[in-house]
């Protein structure tokens, strides 16, 4: 959970909180000892040598640097004195201490929930993300001792809690709604900590082998009466429109006839062979009268264009 480096001892009072070993404390110690020491090869005092020494060493250990994502918890004789940083700020050596480094950065943390029960008894094994951030260092320093752990455990729990809340199709229809709830959890549980989730995102919902065929069966099952449904839909349909052109043609013999021929013309078209058609087939559709009403009905439309 800590992204600490830990360094040597002699060399602690030089570093930040994440264990980066500065260089300004070191430039500072440097000179000054430096200086020190010239001065105690002029003097020949080993006092000025002591004393630059002890001077290098304190400047060095009061000069701390947080980076600008950085908040920096000082203690005073164990008591909170003040946040510090970002930036250059000083401590007074032995008397305050800086042992917490807190980031201020939008923070990711995996987690996940194995075999766990959902509400209708399926173990499931659920992987999630959550995006969070410190908004209060103070509270995150002082309320919880580890509060990186704290937010972890309070999401692992979260969401074990809600998945035995949740039946196994609602999880894996409704994964938003799943996500806005788990954050609200979370949230309620690490805002004393001065923590904030932004969001959570459930990444993958695992269930048995057994139960995955199951509900492959069932998906197929349920698309098939759902294909029969449309399809005996249709036939109603169509039985309507045949009823309604039954009527027509009842009414028209004429446009019956012309419609059976146009059929068959069709049929040879496409076939274009020899089709055998039964003699009381070809009485039904009398083409000598229908052909006969065609030719009344265009000597019909000439007859006022001879007149004029």
């Amino acid at each position: 959970m800590n992204d600490e480096v830990r360094v040597p001892a002699g060399l602690q009072a030089f570093t930040s909180g994440t264990g980066r070993v500065r260089l300004v404390p070191v430039a500072i110690f440097v000179v000054v000892g430096t200086l020190g020491v010239l001065g105690w090869v002029r003097s020949g005092d080993l006092k000025v040598l002591v004393l630059s020494g002890l001077l290098a060493l304190f400047l060095a250990w009061s000069v701390k640097i947080a980076d600008q994502w950085e908040r920096v918890v000082v203690l005073r004789l164990g008591k909170f004195k003040k946040l510090a940083g970002p930036g250059l700020f000083m401590i007074i050596p032995v008397v305050e201490e800086t042992p917490i480094w807190i980031d201020m950065r939008i923070r990711t943390t995996f987690f996940a929930a194995e075999k766990t029960l959902t509400r209708d008894n399926v173990p499931v094994n659920v992987d999630a993300v959550m995006f969070w951030i410190v908004r209060d260092p103070m509270k995150a320093a002082l309320e919880v001792e580890d509060y990186q752990r704290a937010v972890f455990w309070a999401a692992q729990t979260a969401l074990r809690d809600i998945i035995g809340k949740t039946e196994l199709y609602a999880m894996l229809a409704g994964r938003e709604q799943l996500d806005e709830q788990l954050k609200l959890m979370i949230d309620e549980r690490t805002e004393s900590w001065g923590v904030a989730v932004r969001s959570v995102e459930i990444r993958d919902v695992m269930i048995p082998t057994e139960l995955q065929d199951a509900m492959s069966r069932e998906a197929q099952a349920e698309r098939e009466r759902r294909a029969r449904i449309i399809l005996g839909t249709a036939e109603l349909e169509i039985a309507d429109k045949f009823s309604e052109a039954a009527k027509k043609y009842h009414e028209n013999p004429e446009a019956f006839s012309l419609r059976a021929m146009n059929i068959l013309y069709e049929g040879l078209k496409e076939k274009a062979s020899l089709v055998i058609v039964p003699s009381n087939m070809v009485n039904s559709l009398n083409p000598g009268s229908i052909l006969g009403y065609v030719a009344a009905q265009e000597e019909q439309l000439r007859a006022p264009k001879l007149e004029g």
